[in-house]
């Protein structure tokens, strides 16, 4: 968990690697939905583009597909979701059905001026999703990604307004989680403007403690726990 830009995804892909998990990106599915034209794609088109949340059962029904086929090979590591209460209680109900226990939710935090110097006219490789930024993280060719040689581009719901107003809906919508992870003693946060290794090191810890520290913890396996 965590505001936009408190680098999610970033420490999603690093937990999906070293633990040999499925990457449950919600933003990228959304993308590949769209891109591809099925009609939950199209449908959440017009939130995503202005900065919105794309609605309770439009997000359950996406990533409960993904869900239940990761769950099926060798987990997976949520990145985005959930993003409301009713996601939440949607979220139990899939990690039971999959038979998985949530022993800890991971929460970055970012002050949101922060935020906004880093999303703000971010860049992406349309082809394989890299993240740059002009001055925070540049390419080393400019408009040009690193791995792949594609032309980077600037994504609508990366222009300053959409941006706070991302924020503005986070506060909103998503924040109450962090209280409502905290009653149930699963909610473990992290300074989201530590170096990247530390923040790593720092979930890794967080979630081997979770493993051990009662007689369900195990039954996770590392899948599913940081949503």
């Amino acid at each position: 968990m965590g505001p936009p830009g408190a680098g999610k995804g970033t420490q999603a892909a690093v937990l999906a690697r070293d633990l040999g998990l499925a990457h449950l990106a919600t933003g990228d599915i959304l993308r590949n939905e769209t891109a591809a034209g099925s009609p939950v794609g199209l449908k959440a088109k017009t939130f995503m583009e202005a900065g919105r949340l794309v609605p309770d059962d439009v997000m359950t029904q996406l990533v409960g597909e993904y869900v239940v086929k990761a769950a099926k090979a060798n987990g997976f590591v949520l990145d985005g979701y959930p993003r409301t209460l009713p996601q939440a209680d949607a979220l139990q109900a899939l990690l039971e059905g999959a038979s998985i226990v949530l022993t800890a939710v991971v929460n970055l935090e970012v002050p949101e001026e922060v935020i906004v110097a880093r999303l703000a006219n971010r860049q992406t490789c349309p082809k394989d999703q890299r993240t740059y930024h002009p001055v925070n993280n540049p390419p080393g060719k400019p408009g040009v990604c690193d791995a792949c040689g594609s032309a980077l581009v600037t994504r609508n719901d990366d222009s300053e307004a959409v941006v706070r107003n991302r924020l503005r809906v986070y506060r909103e919508s998503t924040a109450p989680l962090v209280e409502f992870y905290k009653k149930q003693g699963l909610l473990k946060s992290v300074d989201g403007l530590a170096a990247i290794p530390k923040i790593v090191l720092a979930i890794k810890g967080i979630l081997d403690e979770a493993q051990t520290a009662g007689p369900d913890s195990g039954r996770g396996t590392g899948r599913g726990e940081t949503p």
